[in-house]
């Protein structure tokens, strides 16, 4: 299984997938579009070992709503992923067992050479 999770209105996205080239066998789901189903976050979970790694703490509900005050627990963090798109860090990029979360430059690097192999 190959998957990106991403929000095509995103710039880093974009550029990041771009830069990926062609893609074989690769499903793109627009967030915005299809959010992420309680199912397939729960998958990627169950490898990267908490809800708490793919919880994005750059976004303007983030902030907006005061959560940098409040002390989230895992049950907290999926109900949040869940209720709006923003909430999940992207992009979001599995090849298998393996999850590659966020935008730095080494998950990008070790995601492209996993999408490829």
């Amino acid at each position: 299984m190959k998957h990106i999770y991403h929000l095509s209105t995103c710039n880093t996205c974009k550029k990041i997938i771009d830069g990926f080239g062609p893609l074989a066998d690769v499903t793109l789901q627009d967030l915005k579009q299809t959010h992420i189903s309680e199912k397939e976050l729960d998958e990627l979970v169950a490898i990267t070992g908490s809800y708490e790694s793919l919880f994005n703490r750059r976004s303007r509900l983030y902030t907006s709503e005061g959560l940098a005050k409040k002390d989230l627990g895992e049950k907290e963090y999926k109900s949040y992923i869940l209720s709006h798109y923003t909430f999940l860090k992207r992009p979001v990029i599995r090849v298998g067992n393996e999850v590659f979360v966020g935008y730095k430059k080494d998950t990008i690097a070790a995601a492209e050479m996993a999408l490829k192999s």
